[in-house]
């Protein structure tokens, strides 16, 4: 069977494209025969209860910040640039651990590495919500988003193991994906609601959640060890070259890019990431395999996913922050403009697989990027009135043409991939993502840091969103028809 027959399992891809199938590594022809009609194994229903509640705390917390950071600035101070910070250390640990969380998952078992995840998530929210100054809160944000990146794949690994008849195992993954999409309905809105009270209860709520969720774990059996090799040169790389960029387009964003802090992030950056790839070509086993842009879909999908966080993950952050900063709305209020998006969202996530399957990939991805075009222009020309009802309408296209496109882009990126590597083609699509929006944190926050131009600081990062996503969308109208794939 080719990659490209695998189709988006639209109910557990409503965490913004995470595949989950595909994420697992994606079963050959010979293991879903063997595994078909397997019994779960016990407490299938935990582990199930445990994963979900995982995705959970995952995605609320990429979101649920944002409506806080205005509060969070007044109390700790740091700025425009702490701010950037409170999210991308989250962001790019994320990001750059994902490959290597699901070698650990690999290496000691899905149900340890999850427990490892779980305790490291749960100790650092409280860090979080116990931080006295910015630095701190930065710091133990980075290491929550190192929990977080560890959580994910051990949870869909153990599903897995709860679940071996696929089947059963795809249902399940729907219920999994559950647990992110209720996390983006209520992010904002709750983010806003508990920082009407204090901002350090958007942190403290995670504790409950991870308590629960290891006293879960304890009922589930041990999971196998499957001992993997691992590229550790290009980790270190990786992380290194992500962060001097990250870190050199904030610094010079506020300081001039002519900054000696700015100069050397970014030069330090490009020799990492250039010795990253140098040793991708030279490794027994690459954590990014060149190979992989060889695949059609692939290198099609990747800036479809880049510029979907920059229009999505960049519109929350800078919106959020205008809305409380600028027109002076409570963070409950501001958090309650992104709720009408989020109902669309979830219906456009529903309808994402039955356009897929009537047309293919290619209209609901190109159809969705355009509609996150034409909701950022909207708001562009909008938002000088100052009405906080008009940009909920113009949020709405953003969020409901982004859950239409992603779904489909998971199917796009496995086009032309083996299925020995389906799994690292999506784990390096992720890790695209999320370098995203990290990066439209960074540029973003630097043109709307000063308060007498955040007006045109805003618009231009709307702009800016809205013209990679337009030029994501021309580039997609590549990818192959239904027929020409199947063919």
């Amino acid at each position: 069977m080719a990659p490209t027959d695998h189709e988006p399992h639209t109910a557990a891809e409503i965490g913004e494209g995470v595949d989950p199938l595909a994420m697992e590594g994606l079963l050959d022809d010979e293991d879903l025969g063997a595994e078909e009609g397997l019994p779960n194994a016990p407490h299938s229903r935990i582990v199930i209860t445990i994963a979900s509640m995982g995705f959970f705390l995952i995605t609320l917390d990429i979101g649920i910040v944002n409506v806080a950071l205005a509060r969070i600035r007044s109390d700790l101070g740091g700025g425009t640039t702490g701010q950037q910070w409170i999210i991308d250390a989250y962001t790019l640990l994320f990001a750059c651990l994902l490959l290597f969380a699901g070698n650990l998952s690999d290496r000691i078992g899905a149900k340890r590495a999850l427990g490892l995840g779980i305790v490291i998530f749960t100790v650092t929210s409280v860090a979080c919500a116990l931080a006295p100054s910015a630095g701190l809160l930065i710091v133990a944000r980075a290491a929550q988003g190192a929990g977080a990146a560890i959580m994910l794949p051990a949870s869909m690994a153990l599903v897995r193991e709860g679940f071996p008849d696929p089947g059963r195992r795809a249902r399940a993954l729907g219920v999994w994906a559950v647990g992110g999409a209720v996390a983006g309905l209520v992010a904002q809105p709750v983010g806003g609601l508990l920082t009407s009270y204090d901002w350090r209860l958007v942190f403290t709520i995670n504790l409950p959640v991870g308590i629960a969720m290891l006293v879960f774990l304890a009922f589930v059996s041990a999971s196998p060890k499957r001992p993997q090799p691992f590229d550790w040169a290009g980790q270190v790389l990786a992380v290194v070259g992500l962060a001097g960029l990250v870190y050199g387009l904030i610094e010079g964003g506020h300081a001039g890019f002519s900054s000696g802090p700015a100069l050397i992030a970014l030069t330090i950056a490009v020799v990492a990431l250039v010795g990253f790839v140098v040793v991708q070509t030279r490794v027994a086993h690459p954590m990014m395999p060149l190979d992989l842009f060889h695949a059609h879909g692939f290198r099609l999908a990747l800036p479809v996913g880049f510029a979907f966080m920059v229009g999505n993950f960049g519109n929350v952050f800078v919106v959020a922050l205008y809305l409380q900063q600028h027109l002076g709305l409570s963070p409950l209020n501001a958090g309650l403009v992104f709720l009408p998006s989020a109902f669309f969202a979830i219906a456009g996530n529903l309808s994402s697989g039955v356009v897929t399957n009537r047309f293919g990939a290619r209209v609901p991805v190109v159809a969705g990027l355009l509609s996150m075009v034409v909701g950022l222009i909207a708001m562009l020309i909008t938002a000088p009135l100052g009405l906080p009802w008009l940009m909920a309408i113009c949020i709405i296209p953003i969020g409901a043409g982004g859950s239409l496109a992603m779904p489909s882009v998971t199917s796009v990126v496995l086009e032309g991939v083996p299925a020995r590597q389906a799994g690292t083609a999506s784990a390096v699509f992720n890790t695209f993502r999320q370098v995203g929006g990290a990066v439209a944190i960074a540029v973003f926050g630097a043109l709307i840091a000063n308060p007498d131009t955040i007006d045109q600081g805003l618009r231009l990062s709307l702009g800016i969103a809205a013209f990679l996503l337009l030029l994501a969308a021309l580039n997609s109208l590549r990818i192959r028809p239904r027929a020409d794939v199947a063919a």
